[in-house]
C-alpha cells in the first residue's frame, strides 16, 4: 500500500471558496475511488491561497479482478436481439452460456493498477470541479478558479501519469511567494507538509487559523489592548495567507467620534483587520492586521502602511457621518417615496406608513407595554405554564401612559427607514438601522425612539438578541408583521427552499419577539388592523406560516413538532380555525410534550386514536338521534360518563386560566375509564339506540380532549 499526494497549484483562490473546495475535492476523490473499487484509507484535503491539495492514505496497489455476469435475451429471441447483446458485451455467440433458454455473458475484468485509476480520477475531477466561478485562459479548454500552473500527483514516490490541457503532473511545486519563490521537489505524501513548512507555507488551514487566533490576541495584549474576537475574520485571513503573522497597530483616537460599528466594519470589510477594546470595554484606537510575510523589521513598515490605508478609509467614513448629521432624519424620511420597496407593494414610504399605524395599534390595544396582572402585554406569562415565564421588563411604561408610548412608537416607526438614504448606509448597507439610531440620538430624538430605530431589524440572525423595550418591540414587531402580511396578501409566498423576500426570517423574528416579551397577540387581529380598508386579509395564511415556523423552532429545541399543531388547532375553544396567540400555543405545546412523556399521556393518546378511528369509520360526528335503546348501561360506560363529568369542567376551567398543566392532569383521569371501556364494551351492537349512545359517548370523550388540544395532529 502507498499514500497518494495531489496538489493543484494556481493563482490565488478566493478565501470564501476554499472551505467548499476542500470538501468537494475530498468528496470527489472518495467517490471516484469507490466507483473503481480501489481500497484506501483516510483522505485529508488542504488549501492555501495558491494551492488545493489532498493526501489519500494506504491506497491498494490495484483493484481486484472480477467476473461480471450479464443476462441477455432468450435463446428463442429474434437474431437482432442477440446481435445487440453481442455488441454490448464484445463477445461472440460461442462465448455465451445457455441457461434454461436464456443467454448469459460472463466477462472477466482484470484488475487495474492504482496509478491508472488515480490518473483517470484526477483528470475527471479537474474537468468537473464545481467552482462557484471559474475561468478559461490560454488556448485550451481547461477551466479553473484561477490559472492553473502545476500538478503534483505522487503515488508513493512514483509520478502518476496525468496530463491536463498540457499541464503534465510532476513532483515539483513552489514555496512561499516571497520567502521561497523557487521550485521545491516533493518526495511524496510523507514529506509534503513539512517540506512546505520549511519553505514558509503552512498547508493546513486549521493550523493557520489557530496561529491567527492566538497570535492576534497576543499582539493586541502586548500593545495594551484586548482583541475583539471575530471567527469569520480568522477564517478569512487564514484563506489569504500561507505564512500568517499577526501585527498590532494604532490609529488616530479622533476617529472614535465616528460610530463604533462604522469603524469596526471599515476595518473588517475593507481591510480584514481585527478591532480592539480598551480596559473599559469600549472601542480602542487600535487594530490587528495579518501579514503574509515574516518581515525583517518586525513588521513596522507593514503596520505603518496599513495605518495610513486605514486612516484614509476612516476619513471617508467620518465625512459621510458628518454630512448625514447635518440633515434631520425627518427630512431624510421624505426621500423614501422615491425608493421602491417592491413593485407590487409600493415604495418604502408606503411601508413606513403601514408600519407606523400597526406599531401604534400594538400599543393602543395593550399588546405592548401593559403591566396589568393577567392582562395582555409584555411579561405576562399566564398561570400553569410548562416553563417559567420571564418577569416584566423593568423599562415598561404603565398603562396610564399608553398615549405617550403610542406616540413614541409611531415616531420611531416613521423614522426607522430614514437612514436608507444616508451616505453612511449607502457606503455600509449592513448598518441600516444602526446608523439611524446614532443619528436619532445625536439629533435629539428621545432615547426610546433612537433605540427602536437601532433595534427594529432585530433579530437578524440566530444569535442576535431580540428587542425588549416597549417602543422597540412595537416597531420591530410591526415591521416584520407588515412584511409578512404584505407579501402574503400579494400571493408571494416562500416555496420549497426558495424564500427571496426572507419571509421565514421575518416569521422567526416575530416568534422570538413574542416569546422574549410574552406578548399576547392574535395574528388575525393584527391582520385585520393592518388591512382595515380592504375586504380580504392575509391573517389566516400568516397564522399557518407562523405555526409551521414555531413547530420547526420547537423541534430544533428538542420538542415534538406535532405538539405545536395539536396546540394551535383548537377551533372549539377560541372560535377560530387556529389559535393565533403564539405565546399561548408554545406554552400549551410544552405542557403537552411533558404530558406525553408520561404513561397517562401515551395511553390516553392510544385511547383517543381508537375512539376517533371508530367515529371516522362510522361517519359519525357524535350527534346521533336518540333512537330507542335498552335501559341497561354497562358499568364501564357509566364510569366513563362519570369521569367525563368530572374532567370536562376541570379542564375547561384550567384552559380558561391558561393553566395547561392542570388541564393535562384532568385529561389524565380519563385514561383508565377509556381503557376499561374499550376492553369491556362493544360499540357496534345491533341495537341502534345503544350503538348511538355509545358513539355519542366516544364523541364526547373526543371533544373533551379537543378542548385541550387536537390529539389528531399527534403522530403515533
Amino acid at each position: 500500500m502507498s499514500d497518494f499526494l495531489l496538489e493543484l497549484l494556481s493563482e490565488e483562490i478566493p478565501a470564501r471558496m476554499q472551505a467548499r473546495a476542500r470538501a468537494d475535492l475530498q468528496r470527489m476523490m472518495a467517490e471516484a475511488l469507490q466507483r473503481a473499487a480501489l481500497s484506501h484509507g483516510a483522505i485529508t484535503a488542504f488549501s492555501t491561497p495558491r494551492r488545493l491539495a489532498l493526501i489519500v492514505r494506504d491506497v491498494a496497489s490495484s483493484t481486484a479482478a472480477v467476473n461480471e455476469e450479464l443476462k441477455g435475451p432468450r435463446t428463442s429471441a429474434p437474431p437482432q436481439a442477440l446481435d445487440g447483446f453481442l455488441r454490448k458485451t464484445g463477445l461472440t455467440q460461442d462465448q455465451l452460456e445457455d441457461r434454461d433458454g436464456t443467454w448469459f455473458a460472463v466477462i472477466d475484468k482484470p484488475g487495474r493498477s492504482a496509478a491508472a485509476v488515480i490518473a483517470e480520477a484526477v483528470q475527471q475531477i479537474i474537468a468537473d470541479f464545481p467552482w462557484p466561478k471559474s475561468m478559461r485562459w490560454g488556448e485550451g479548454d481547461l477551466k479553473w478558479v484561477r490559472p492553473l500552473h502545476s500538478i503534483i500527483a505522487l503515488l508513493g514516490e512514483d509520478i502518476v501519469p496525468v496530463d491536463v490541457a498540457g499541464i503534465i503532473a510532476g513532483a515539483a511545486t513552489l514555496g512561499h511567494r516571497f520567502h521561497h519563490p523557487g521550485p521545491i521537489t516533493i518526495g511524496g505524501a510523507s514529506d509534503y507538509v513539512e517540506k512546505l513548512r520549511a519553505c514558509h507555507v503552512l498547508v493546513d488551514q486549521a493550523e493557520r487559523e489557530a496561529l491567527i487566533r492566538d497570535g492576534a490576541a497576543s499582539a493586541a495584549k502586548a500593545a495594551g489592548f484586548a482583541l475583539i474576537e471575530d471567527e469569520g475574520l480568522v477564517v478569512e485571513n487564514a484563506g489569504l495567507t500561507e505564512w500568517p503573522v499577526p501585527l498590532a497597530g494604532q490609529f488616530d483616537p479622533d476617529f472614535l467620534d465616528v460610530p463604533r460599528e462604522v469603524i469596526v466594519l471599515t476595518m473588517r470589510t475593507n481591510q480584514k483587520y481585527f478591532a480592539c477594546a480598551g480596559e473599559d470595554g469600549g472601542l480602542a484606537p487600535a487594530f490587528v492586521c495579518v501579514a503574509n510575510i515574516d518581515a525583517k523589521d518586525g513588521g513596522e513598515s507593514i503596520v505603518e502602511g496599513n495605518r495610513r490605508v486605514l486612516a484614509a478609509r476612516l476619513s471617508d467614513a467620518r465625512f459621510f457621518w458628518e454630512q448625514d448629521l447635518k440633515i434631520p432624519l425627518e427630512e431624510q424620511a421624505k426621500k423614501l417615496d422615491g425608493i421602491v420597496f417592491h413593485e407590487k407593494l409600493g415604495t418604502v414610504a408606503d411601508k413606513v406608513e403601514r408600519v407606523a399605524k400597526l406599531a401604534r395599534w400594538l400599543v393602543e390595544e395593550g399588546i405592548v407595554g401593559t403591566l396589568s396582572p393577567g392582562g395582555r402585554g409584555q411579561g405576562q406569562g399566564g398561570q400553569g405554564s410548562a416553563t417559567k415565564a420571564e418577569p416584566p421588563h423593568p423599562g415598561l411604561l404603565p398603562a396610564g401612559e399608553k398615549g405617550k408610548l403610542a406616540d413614541l412608537a409611531e415616531r420611531a416607526a416613521r423614522l426607522a427607514k430614514a437612514d436608507l438614504v444616508t451616505g453612511m448606509v449607502g457606503e455600509f448597507p449592513e448598518l441600516q438601522g444602526v446608523i439611524g439610531g446614532y443619528l436619532a440620538e445625536a439629533q435629539g430624538e428621545p432615547k426610546a425612539v433612537a433605540e427602536a430605530i437601532r433595534d427594529h431589524y432585530k433579530p437578524t440572525g440566530l444569535w442576535d438578541g431580540e428587542s425588549s423595550m416597549p417602543v422597540s418591540v412595537a416597531v420591530a414587531l410591526a415591521d416584520k408583521l407588515d412584511t409578512l402580511f404584505a407579501f402574503f396578501a400579494a400571493g408571494m409566498l416562500p416555496t420549497g427552499s426558495k424564500d427571496p423576500f426572507a419571509l421565514r426570517r421575518a416569521a422567526i423574528g416575530v416568534i422570538r419577539t413574542i416569546e422574549r416579551n410574552s406578548l399576547r397577540l392574535l395574528i388575525s387581529e393584527a391582520a385585520r388592523s393592518w388591512n382595515a380598508d380592504h375586504t380580504v386579509g392575509p391573517g389566516l395564511a400568516v397564522e399557518d406560516f407562523l405555526h409551521d415556523r414555531l413547530a420547526v423552532m420547537m423541534r430544533d429545541s428538542g420538542f415534538r413538532a406535532d405538539t405545536v399543531m395539536a396546540s394551535a388547532n383548537i377551533a372549539g375553544l377560541v372560535g377560530e380555525r387556529f389559535d393565533g396567540d403564539l405565546w399561548r400555543v408554545r406554552r400549551r405545546a410544552q405542557a403537552l410534550q411533558v404530558f406525553f412523556e408520561t404513561g397517562e399521556g401515551t395511553n390516553l393518546l392510544a385511547g383517543y386514536k381508537r375512539a376517533a378511528n371508530i367515529l371516522k369509520k362510522e361517519g359519525d360526528d357524535g350527534s346521533n338521534p336518540s333512537a330507542p335503546a335498552r335501559l341497561e348501561i354497562e358499568r364501564q360506560e357509566q364510569d366513563l360518563i362519570d369521569a367525563l363529568g368530572a374532567a370536562e369542567p376541570k379542564s375547561l376551567k384550567a384552559i380558561e386560566k391558561e393553566d395547561f398543566a392542570t388541564a393535562m392532569t384532568a385529561l389524565a383521569s380519563l385514561r383508565a375509564p377509556i381503557d376499561a371501556f374499550f376492553e369491556k364494551v362493544t360499540v357496534n351492537v345491533d341495537d341502534p339506540g345503544t350503538r348511538a349512545r355509545r358513539l355519542n359517548l366516544l364523541a364526547r370523550f373526543r371533544d373533551t380532549v379537543h378542548a385541550v388540544a387536537d390529539f389528531s395532529k399527534i403522530e403515533g
